[in-house]
């Protein structure tokens, strides 16, 4: 069972949950100023993007949508640094022994059972190799030069700026946070700590997308922004290559007008906007959704409509979906939703609240496409999805819904295992107070483990 503080911390949260989505309900905002949305509430606590590679990782903010507050938080970790010619197995096994010391003695004392744990490491090499490349950056000519002479006057590194020519190319994991779709943020402090583990454990860089709020912005307004965030990598994909080809011309002396002339074109083509960290090290072909909580709903439709669109994303592919603990519902209640309904931290009749603010009133049904997976008719057929790994917790009441959803895929033979870990709540993984626990540093291992 949780422990006791688990157990008083979430009769406080729900307590200061449900005033606020009532008060959303009591004082909705006017829809037609709400265009641009809101992406985040005043309650929330945000931690500032840092872009030097602070405790391992990089943040940047970006804002992409100019009609929208759409944005993504990008976290690039720094095994992206490591010298392409370098030993990616060895620098694996390398870290991978680390981690398990430093999170589980139980498997640290057995570097087998550790390999078993994690395998997608990429960074840094055995022994003295290994502790040189850790203690190296690379500056924006592609050169690599020690950590010391990147640090300014104050003692503080200054911003991470690659070179697109030499760089390691990284996967990438686009995140969507939970919240109820009502709240939580991109750049909430819990959000930033738990993308950060997630970007260094898997090795990719993270993407963790600021779509708009309900009741502000309804159904479909953030599903809708989440397939905004794969077109708008598709673009920036492009972009680089039309950046690669017309920006980077080369010749002798005679040349140096024909180079310029290049230059121009290419940022009328948008060079200029090609984001630098993404072009240098991004690849899109090996796209990753996660989903936290109603995220997870974003994520499934995000990944249904990549199936649907098709070749329009190129070159951007979705590979694989993570669903944690996802938002589902239906009329026809599970035995957990019978179960479980007062359940830790988001019990049922809060959810309800929630999808009452977030679906158009004239749509509401706890069987919306949204809400309920297995709802008949959906499009494309599952068969069609891609990987998907699923999260659930023991003491979730919308476990059981999360279970069958994963085994339809699997009657359909697409690879979709599920994750269940005991003493568990709604959110063990992402919420504050729960990221140090012993069952939310296991579940973001075993992510790349599967990864």
């Amino acid at each position: 069972m949780p422990s006791v503080a688990v157990k008083l911390y979430s009769v406080f949260f729900k307590f200061l949950l449900k005033h606020r989505l009532q008060n959303r309900i009591q004082n909705p905002s006017d829809e037609s100023t709400s265009l641009f949305g809101v992406t985040s509430r005043a309650e929330e606590s945000v931690a500032a993007a840092n872009p030097s590679f602070t405790d391992g990782v990089a943040t940047k903010d970006i804002h992409i949508d100019p009609l929208t507050s759409v944005s993504i938080r990008i976290f690039l970790p720094d095994t992206c640094l490591v010298s392409p010619d370098s030993d990616p197995k060895s620098q694996s096994r390398a870290r991978v022994r680390s981690v398990a010391k430093r999170s589980d003695p139980a498997f640290g004392s057995d570097p087998n059972q550790a390999l078993l744990r994690r395998n997608s490491y990429e960074s840094s090499g055995t022994g003295n190799e290994g502790t040189h490349l850790e203690n190296q950056r690379r500056n924006s000519y592609g050169c690599i030069i020690d950590d010391l002479s990147l640090k300014s006057e104050n003692d503080a590194y200054r911003g991470y700026s690659p070179s697109i020519g030499n760089c390691r190319k990284l996967p990438l994991m686009v995140q969507f946070h939970g919240g109820g779709f009502v709240s939580g943020s991109n750049d909430s402090v819990s959000n930033n700590l738990f993308c950060r583990r997630i970007a260094k454990l898997c090795d990719v860089i993270v993407l963790a997308v600021g779509y708009r709020l309900a009741p502000e912005n309804r159904y479909p307004a953030a599903f809708e922004d989440g397939l905004k965030v794969l077109y708008w990598l598709g673009k920036q994909a492009n972009l680089a290559e039309c950046s690669k080809s017309l920006g980077n011309a080369r010749g002798d002396g005679s040349d140096l007008r024909k180079s310029d002339e290049n230059r121009h074109v290419a940022d009328a083509f948008g060079a200029s906007m090609v984001e630098p960290w993404l072009a240098a090290h991004g690849d899109p072909s090996r796209c990753v959704l996660l989903g936290v909580s109603c995220g997870a709903n974003i994520a499934d439709y995000v990944s249904r409509k990549a199936v649907e669109v098709g070749r329009l994303l190129d070159p951007v592919k979705v590979v694989a979906q993570v669903l944690m603990y996802p938002f589902f519902i239906g009329s026809v209640p599970t035995h957990s939703e019978i179960k479980l309904a007062n359940s830790y931290f988001y019990d049922k009749a809060m959810c309800i609240l929630a999808w009452k603010l977030f679906l158009p009133e004239a749509e509401f049904s706890l069987d919306h496409p949204a809400a309920n997976p297995l709802v008949p008719g959906r499009e494309p057929p599952l068969k069609l999805m891609p990987p998907t790994l699923t999260v659930v917790a023991e003491h979730d009441w919308m476990r059981d819904r999360a279970i069958a959803y994963s085994e339809e895929l699997r009657k359909v033979n697409v690879d979709s295992p599920v994750l269940e870990y005991k003493d568990a709540v709604h959110e063990f993984a992402t919420l504050d107070m729960l990221l140090k626990t012993p069952q939310a540093q296991a579940c973001a291992e075993d992510i790349a483990i599967w990864g």
